[in-house]
C-alpha cells in the first residue's frame, strides 16, 4: 500500500542544519502549492538587495517600486511571483487571507488599490520540487516545518526570520539557531 500523501501547503520549511552549501542554507520557505505532482514555494528571507523598481520595468505605483525585491528561489530567477495579504481575501490560494500571484498586471492593479491592511512581498525566482522530491527531502529530515502565519510571512526583519522561528520551537532548535554561519568560528 503506498504512503498516504500529506500536503505541506501553507507551512514554512526551515533549513534543519543539513543544507549548508546550498541556496537553502538557513532558508525559510513558504510552501504555496504541494500535491502529488510536486511543490512550489517562495524563500521569505533572501533579499536581492534591490528595490522592485530597479529590476522590474513597468508602469506601477511608486509604493510598489520602493518595495524590497526578494529571491524566491533558484528556479527561473527571472520569474515574477508575489504574496498578497489583506484582512479579508475571498479567493486566497495559500492560506486564509494570503494569495500568491504571478501576473505583472495583477501586481500593478494591487499597487493601485487603497487598502490600509494590504501587504505585499515581491519575488524573483522560486523554489520548486518535482513529484516526490520534497517528500524525499522530508524523509531525510532536511527540513523542519513550522505553521505559517501572516505575521511571519511579512516579517519586517526577514534576515533574522530563520533564527526567530527556531527560537520559538524550543531549546533544541535554539542551539541550532546559535551555530555560527562558518563552523570554523566555533
Amino acid at each position: 500500500m503506498p504512503d498516504s500523501f500529506t500536503s505541506l501547503k501553507g507551512q514554512l520549511l526551515l533549513d534543519g542544519g543539513k543544507l549548508r552549501g546550498s541556496f537553502f542554507h538557513r532558508a525559510v520557505v513558504l510552501v504555496c502549492q504541494h500535491d502529488p505532482e510536486g511543490a512550489f514555494g517562495l524563500v521569505l528571507n533572501r533579499s536581492s538587495g534591490n528595490e522592485v523598481g530597479e529590476v522590474i520595468v513597468a508602469d506601477m505605483a511608486d509604493s510598489l517600486k520602493k518595495l524590497q525585491l526578494y529571491l524566491g528561489g533558484p528556479v527561473q530567477p527571472q520569474a515574477l511571483s508575489f504574496l498578497h495579504a489583506d484582512s479579508f481575501l475571498l479567493n486566497s490560494n495559500v492560506m486564509p487571507n494570503l494569495n500568491v500571484g504571478h501576473s505583472l498586471d495583477d501586481l500593478v492593479e494591487l499597487g493601485q488599490g487603497f487598502s490600509s491592511t494590504q501587504q505585499l512581498r515581491i519575488f524573483a525566482g522560486y523554489a520548486g520540487w518535482s513529484p516526490g522530491q520534497l517528500d524525499d527531502e522530508m524523509k531525510r529530515e532536511a527540513w523542519l516545518t513550522h505553521p505559517a502565519s501572516i505575521e511571519l510571512v511579512f516579517s519586517t526583519d526577514a534576515g533574522e526570520l530563520w533564527k526567530t522561528i527556531l527560537r520559538q520551537k524550543g531549546w533544541k532548535y535554539r542551539l541550532l539557531s546559535e551555530t555560527p554561519e562558518d563552523l570554523s568560528w566555533n
